[in-house]
């Protein structure tokens, strides 16, 4: 058996070094035109009629239905996308803790989520797909484990040292299974991503770095100017934006990522409705636009998709809006 620094341990397998989905690197891509995202992993499933009620949400069918995410992936990238975002995003040695799953099979979950995407992606090259597809490995914030609404609050009482350590695990065995970037997403909080940006130095896979935000601040109140200068300097870091926000809260964000890093921006909103926590249900309507995508774009958006309640048809659009 083999073990990463933080004492996981990692299938032999996973030491090898894991072909990238495409021969592009993502990084290059950006620098050369717009890349479409995928949109919400939970609604897709939810529309396939899987109950994810739970507090592992999506991360529980890696465990018991795992088919079902690959189908998910699949659908995204037949409607357009190009980058598949794992379904890890709530998956954590904490959270399958909690569900009675050990350390060593919580590994195996995780590295499964990028290979799942990666088999989605060479069932769409199979069926016709001719362009580079990618795979994203999700990481989402400390407080998507506590699954009590706190990831849209930041501010857990934890110093950005205990972050770090919570988090690094499991980037090392996401990074040891081979995507094409690790997304730091939905953080709200900016000492948490000083945390992840200290969690992903020497793992050797690029990463984006997105905030979910409410006007012009972090979700835990910090301006967003200072949240994303925290990145500009950070060599392992190809992108940086906002997701699982409402659209409105993206058109400012968009243009203030790319002023105050220099880097291309990633942005992935919700469809605009509001989540309420307490009642685990979504009110009010939608106002995602695929109109707003070029105003993005102008502003310096180069990774573009949606997030909570965004489905393939939208993702369609959205590749179709972008010339693609």
């Amino acid at each position: 058996m083999l073990w990463t620094q933080s004492g996981v341990p990692l299938h032999r397998a996973w030491t090898t070094v894991v072909a990238m989905t495409s021969d592009t690197t993502l990084a290059d891509a950006l620098a050369a035109r717009p890349v479409v995202l995928d949109g919400g992993m939970s609604n897709q499933l939810e529309s396939a009629g899987h109950d994810l009620t739970a507090e592992l949400w999506s991360a529980r069918l890696l465990a018991e239905q795992p088919e079902a995410v690959t189908e998910a992936h699949l659908a995204y990238y037949e409607a357009g996308a190009d980058v598949a975002i794992t379904a890890s995003y709530q998956a954590t040695f904490e959270g399958f803790e909690k569900r009675g799953i050990a350390r060593e099979r919580a590994a195996e979950l995780l590295a499964l989520s990028v290979e799942l995407a990666r088999e989605a992606a060479g069932r769409a090259r199979a069926g016709g797909a001719g362009r580079p597809l990618w795979v994203a490995a999700s990481v989402g914030p400390y407080g998507a484990m506590l699954a009590d609404g706190s990831e849209y609050r930041g501010r857990y009482g934890l110093t950005v040292e205990e972050l770090e350590t919570f988090h690094r695990p499991r980037l090392e065995v996401l990074a040891a299974a081979g995507p094409d970037v690790l997304a730091l997403e939905t953080v709200p909080d900016a000492d948490e991503a000083r945390a992840l940006l200290r969690a992903v130095r020497g793992l050797g896979v690029p990463a984006w770095l997105s905030y979910s935000v409410a006007g012009d601040r972090t979700r835990a109140g910090q301006p967003l100017e200072e949240a994303f200068a925290l990145a500009a300097d950070a060599d392992e870091v190809i992108a940086v934006g906002v997701n699982c926000c409402v659209p409105e809260d993206a058109d400012r964000a968009v243009a203030t990522a790319a002023r105050v890093t220099g880097k291309p921006v990633v942005v992935y909103p919700n469809s605009g409705e509001g989540w309420d926590a307490e009642a685990r249900a979504w009110t009010g309507r939608a106002t995602f636009a695929t109109e707003q995508v070029r105003g993005w774009e102008s502003a310096g958006a180069r990774l573009i998709g949606g997030c909570c309640r965004v489905g393939p048809e939208a993702i369609g659009a959205i590749a179709v809006s972008l010339g693609r």
